[in-house]
């Protein structure tokens, strides 16, 4: 047993033998070629965990979190996430995942200083710029900044469904849908941003600024 962090070895093996008495052949099943069909896009923050949100089992959901769930074209990292999914695995959906009182949306939303990260959050103040007119609309803070969290996953939907990936598999009619949804961490639910998009065409007028962009019904839980 590992003298560095033995707790977090110990949790392992326990985790394990709990998992094997339940499935004896779980990790048999698991060591197989993964074929999920969901691509996850979510935030690094640990509170928003991929699996458990939606309740699939590992090997059910391909995952790629970042900062603040950002889509940006230059960024090869998500870009082979993406390309892997699509091309190889050939999942059908694929879902960026925002979450209300996101730190990094907070960051970018302040004027102070962070060191690095500052370049990163740079992206999302460019969508506060283009959104700047309804955001700056909102008197709430808190309802400002819940709606930011929903504009930043739109925003990087449309970045996902402009990439040549997402594109030449729609013109080869490849089933894929993109989708953007954002995450309550004070009671758990989703919502649907109702920003899907699964054709060229679908993801041209997302572009145009023709497809809905307001999330309805949402409790934000401002205090």
């Amino acid at each position: 047993m590992s003298k560095i962090l033995p707790n977090l070895f110990a949790k392992n093996r326990a985790w394990a033998a709990k998992v094997n008495a339940e499935d004896p052949v779980f990790f048999e099943k698991l060591s197989q070629q993964q074929k999920p069909e969901y691509l996850w896009i979510g935030c690094a923050d640990s509170r928003v965990p991929a699996n458990q949100i939606v309740d699939l089992l590992p090997g059910e959901v391909f995952v790629h979190r970042n900062i603040a769930n950002v889509v940006v074209h230059t960024d090869l990292n998500c870009l082979s996430v993406i390309q892997y999914a699509v091309d190889v695995l050939k999942v059908k959906h694929i879902m960026v995942v925002g979450h209300y009182g996101c730190g990094g949306i907070k960051a970018a939303m302040e004027n102070g200083e962070h060191g690095l990260i500052d370049n990163w959050l740079r992206h999302i103040k460019d969508v506060y710029r283009l959104h700047k007119a309804e955001l700056d609309g909102i008197s709430d803070d808190c309802l400002r900044f819940n709606r930011m969290c929903e504009l930043n996953v739109i925003e990087q939907v449309a970045n996902v469904s402009a990439t040549s990936i997402v594109q030449n598999a729609w013109k080869s009619g490849q089933e894929l849908h993109v989708h953007g949804w954002c995450y309550s961490i004070q009671n758990g639910h989703i919502t649907d941003l109702d920003v899907t998009a699964s054709s060229v065409e679908e993801a041209q007028r997302q572009l145009d600024g023709d497809m809905p962009t307001l999330a309805k019904g949402i409790d934000y839980h401002c205090q």
